[in-house]
């Protein structure tokens, strides 16, 4: 059996209602077209990265280097006016480098705690998986809690609070492999690939990118952010579509080559990715083709695959599920 589509005929006028002024919806759409202007021929990557984001998720890219993993990052914190750090991962890098450490002030007597990078709003962690488990268990929690713990204190982390982490798969010599457990607080997974002919010969022909992400204006702005957050909560989710992805859940347990199946937070995060990329596409409602074009990248990595299965067998388990 293979999977149907549906359309939206049905759906209520309310649904069918927009969930953002003219004003937010046009800002956001052009939001989209800057990065593309930046992350040139990776639209559909462009807009997975919105929707992690606008999902109160994060992102993980695994790719070669020079592919543009930075580029995104730096063009979408530019774009959304947020702010934006970067740390590099090394094997020698210490969860107080990434959180932060209390360092003592003898003028006060007393302990003065000093912010680490993980302070912003948009935080590249490049190469995640060369620091050592310590390190990227301290991240992966401020992750999961929106919040650090230092010397018993809790100190909340801002409001978007985005982790773009990258791996390369290949050069995977001295690496920490994430374990599946740390895998499944990223929202998405996704590769950029080699851009095609003409965006390359775009790319090679036209200015740095760096120096064009640094004359990039700001489009929207933190508040602006988090009322299309408050959007994506209000995007309507059909009963069918639950009974679909439920249905996506339940096949994935039982599939051959499949030795653990999705869980049901894996459920929620492919909910919460749908209604946001409805939104991108201009919807008030959620309809199959968005769960089947995030698919992929919401379950490849939570899935743990026997040692013969095939390379796709995400998408098997989409193709195995019918639409009804």
């Amino acid at each position: 059996m293979t999977a149907g589509k549906i359309t939206a005929a049905g759906t209520t006028a309310v649904h069918n209602a927009t969930i953002l002024t003219d004003a937010l919806r046009l800002a956001l759409e052009q939001a989209q077209a800057q990065v593309n202007a930046l992350v040139l021929g990776k639209a559909q990557a462009v807009r997975l990265a919105f929707v992690a984001l606008l999902s109160d998720g994060h992102l993980l890219i695994e790719d070669l280097p020079g592919l543009g993993k930075t580029t995104l990052a730096h063009a979408l914190a530019a774009t959304l006016g947020l702010e934006f750090q970067r740390v590099q991962f090394t094997s020698d890098l210490l969860p107080a480098d990434v959180v932060g450490v209390s360092v003592f002030d003898p003028q006060s007597r007393q302990f003065q705690f000093h912010p680490g990078p993980v302070f912003t709003q948009v935080l590249l962690a490049d190469e995640i998986n060369r620091a050592p488990p310590r390190t990227q268990s301290a991240l992966l929690e401020a992750m999961a809690e929106h919040q650090v713990t230092v010397d018993g204190r809790t100190h909340p982390l801002p409001d978007p609070f985005f982790v773009i982490a990258t791996q390369n798969p290949v050069d995977l010599s001295g690496t920490y492999p994430l374990p599946d457990s740390q895998l499944d607080r990223f929202l998405l997974r996704l590769q950029l690939g080699y851009p095609d002919e003409a965006a390359e010969r775009d790319l090679l022909a036209g200015a740095d990118r760096r120096n064009l992400i640094a004359q990039t204006r700001p489009i929207l702005n933190t508040d602006d952010v988090l009322a299309i957050r408050r959007a994506v909560d209000a995007v309507y989710v059909g009963e069918s579509l639950i009974h679909y992805v439920q249905a996506l859940l339940a096949r994935s347990r039982k599939h051959p080559g499949v030795r653990v199946g999705l869980s049901p937070r894996a459920g929620l995060a492919l909910l919460r990715a749908a209604r946001a990329y409805a939104l991108l596409l201009g919807r008030a409602h959620v309809v199959p083709e968005d769960v089947q074009a995030l698919f992929a990248a919401v379950a490849s990595h939570r899935l743990v695959a026997e040692a013969d299965a095939a390379p796709d067998i995400a998408k098997s388990i989409l193709y195995a599920v019918a639409v009804d």
